[in-house]
């Protein structure tokens, strides 16, 4: 069991040596213990696919393809965007100690994780792969509905991210910008999952960290229109009203539940 647990710790070590090798002199970062040497290369790997995405994001729908996508007096101003920015880093170094604990609960063998995929066969980890989201998918849902519907949740923690609630006010950079708590609650779902269906340890790190491009795709306001995607168009409804669309991935649990709103029903209706 000792040796199989130290596949993980050398792979997390191998990306610590990645990420801050790669940025930060070794006398910075190795005499630190382990564990924050996997937050400290959690965080910068964070803050730069934070911006990376973003600005690129932004580039290409409010300048490049300027009045396609959205119309000119719906693009966010920039001090809009500069204020989800300042959000999300006061936030960005919480939320990476929630990767790192899981991190250090797997190496610890506290979980189902498995190393490699050849342990278990292609089969095994795409049905457990599959059973994971569905797990991540009800958990953020309930997680996030518990967020609007008790009171002291919603005005201390999650009204922080709903200031923005127009279209104008939406961006990709809004996707990271919230309260610390609120975001690390409505990630808590991948780690919970560990614990209940086996995952293979590097597709659940891959997750946590694509969770940080889904945002930035759910806030910048344009409708996919990819079923059964709980795209933008779906994502900006909910920051208007306030009481559907709380899914993450996909509309089903919205559907199971009865809190859906389809944007293009809406639509129709304003026409």
């Amino acid at each position: 069991m000792e040796d199989y647990l130290k596949l993980f710790v050398e792979e997390t070590s191998f990306y610590n040596r990645l990420v801050l090798g790669t940025f930060l002199p070794e006398s910075w970062w190795g005499p630190l213990p382990h564990m924050l040497q996997g937050w400290l290369r959690n965080y910068i790997g964070g803050v730069l696919l934070y911006f990376i995405s973003g600005f690129l994001w932004c580039f290409y729908i409010y300048h490049l393809k300027r009045n396609v996508y959205i119309p000119k007096d719906a693009i966010p101003s920039k001090e809009a965007m500069l204020l989800q920015i300042s959000v999300a880093m006061k936030a960005m170094p919480w939320y990476c100690a929630l990767p790192s604990l899981s991190e250090y609960m797997i190496e610890n063998g506290w979980t189902k994780c498995f190393a490699r995929i050849s342990d278990v066969g292609w089969p095994t980890y795409i049905i457990n792969a599959a059973i994971y989201l569905v797990i991540v998918e009800f958990g953020i849902y309930w997680m996030h509905k518990l967020l609007h519907d008790i009171k002291p949740l919603y005005k201390y923690l999650h009204a922080t991210h709903h200031i923005y609630n127009k279209q104008n006010t939406l961006s990709p950079f809004a996707g990271l910008a919230f309260h610390p708590l609120d975001g690390i609650l409505q990630a808590v779902p991948h780690v919970v999952a560990l614990f209940l269906v086996p995952m293979h340890f590097t597709t659940h790190i891959a997750l946590i960290f694509v969770e940080a491009l889904w945002t930035a795709n759910i806030h910048d306001c344009i409708h996919g229109k990819v079923w059964p995607v709980m795209g933008a168009g779906y994502h900006t409804i909910h920051h208007t009203t306030y009481r559907h669309n709380y899914g993450h991935y996909t509309i089903w649990m919205d559907w199971m539940f009865g809190t859906l709103r389809d944007p293009v029903e809406e639509d129709a209706k304003k026409m």
